[in-house]
């Protein structure tokens, strides 16, 4: 009999959202015209592109819809940044990043090094903290071509207060390019990319971001696109090139039913956005002190700082992180050591590498993600099996407190 799956790894992947599959079904089908093509079907699919592109750019606060760009992904849309700011701008040698960045920022980042540049990689404390000083020590006014860091860590769930750091970097040179990866907070943190700020307090004030990337499959959307908001009059040239698409910008006949999908995807998220920060900080909250109780030697990282609502990462000292994964997989149990993308490696996370995490419990970090989709039930029955998993590894471990005495 097939087992029961619980699946709280949602920072790797979502579901898609039912409604989100009808919308893009009629684009598999009936309407499947190329939008470039001059007769009257197609022309209704290009309708819907443009529409698509017109509800993004109102659910981003965004001035124009033409600053938002569709991609395959964010991996693209990071790249297209990096790369299109380098052969805009090429008298500006400087990249300044993050050390916690996702490898979609980072690999680009040591290929910008194999070409010459130099690249800033800003530490973080304990907490996975970045310091707002050592940003000003790195901007090098008239040679910084980006500043490029995430919203929030897709590791620890730890935000960044993008709306100040992106303000300091535009005071020191307007030039200089303010790139945000925004892959795990669209539809979990508002923020307003108009230049006039935010229609109301909740957002935050992204006026000063010039480049912000996203993914569909991070909120219920199809995997295969992603968005790349490029504001207005920013210097950046087109990544991949052959067509006249994308208003020049990207060649490529355009993913028609990915585009609908990811445009529903957004509306039905920040339509229950509320309901569903509210459900999700409450599952963190309650996990996370049941975690505290029933578990000895553990650390939640990033636990003295802002974090993602629907994020915990947590350290169990003496025991591996594979093993956790593997019984917790008996189970059927789908959490993650990290990032998906580097999930082959076995080598402990870059992020809590750089967030200084002890070398007992660094190997044995395990983050699990939850979205609106999980119940209590499933939270619950995690609480249950997790710290079983965690004691029988630990009983067999010759490094665990208990058989070192």
């Amino acid at each position: 009999m097939e087992k029961s799956i619980i699946y709280a790894d949602n920072n790797a992947t979502t579901c898609v959202a039912p409604e989100v599959l009808e919308a893009m079904k009629p684009f598999f089908g009936p309407e499947y015209f190329n939008p470039s093509s001059m007769y009257p079907s197609a022309g209704n699919v290009s309708r819907e592109i443009k529409l698509a592109r017109e509800k993004i750019a109102g659910f981003f606060n965004a001035d124009l819809e033409n600053e938002i760009l569709f991609t395959s992904c964010a991996t693209e849309s990071n790249n297209h940044v990096i790369f299109g700011a380098a052969a805009a701008n090429p008298s500006r040698k400087q990249i300044i990043t993050t050390a916690v960045e996702h490898p979609a920022v980072l690999e680009v980042c040591r290929e910008m090094e194999r070409r010459g540049y130099r690249v800033t990689y800003l530490p973080v404390d304990r907490q996975g903290r970045l310091s707002k000083a050592d940003l000003v020590r790195a901007l090098e006014p008239g040679n910084t071509l980006l500043v490029s860091i995430m919203h929030a860590n897709n590791e620890t769930g730890v935000r960044f207060p993008i709306q100040d750091l992106a303000r300091i970097t535009k005071e020191t040179d307007p030039e200089i390019l303010f790139h945000t990866d925004a892959t795990q907070t669209v539809t979990k943190l508002p923020f307003s990319l108009s230049k006039h700020g935010p229609k109301n307090l909740l957002s935050a004030d992204f006026r000063n971001v010039d480049l912000l990337s996203c993914s569909g499959h991070k909120f219920h959307g199809p995997k295969g696109v992603g968005l790349l908001y490029i504001r207005r009059g920013t210097p950046i040239r087109p990544f991949l090139i052959g067509g006249h698409q994308e208003g020049g910008r990207r060649g490529g006949t355009e993913n028609v039913p990915y585009v609908v999908g990811i445009a529903t995807a957004l509306e039905i998220a920040f339509r229950t956005h509320f309901e569903d920060y509210a459900k999700l900080r409450g599952i963190q909250t309650y996990f996370e002190q049941e975690l505290k109780t029933r578990i000895s030697d553990i650390e939640i990282n990033g636990e003295e700082t802002e974090r993602m609502p629907n994020t915990t990462n947590v350290s169990c000292h003496f025991v591996e992180g594979e093993s956790i994964l593997y019984e917790l997989s008996e189970y059927g149990i789908c959490a993650s050591s990290g990032s998906a993308c580097t999930s082959g490696s076995l080598e402990p996370s870059h992020v809590l590498r750089a967030m200084k995490v002890p070398f007992t419990a660094i190997h044995g970090s395990t983050r699990f993600s939850f979205s609106r989709y999980n119940s209590q039930e499933e939270v619950d029955r995690i609480l249950d099996i997790f710290p079983e998993i965690i004691a029988r590894l630990r009983a067999a471990s010759p490094f665990s407190r208990e058989n070192r005495h």
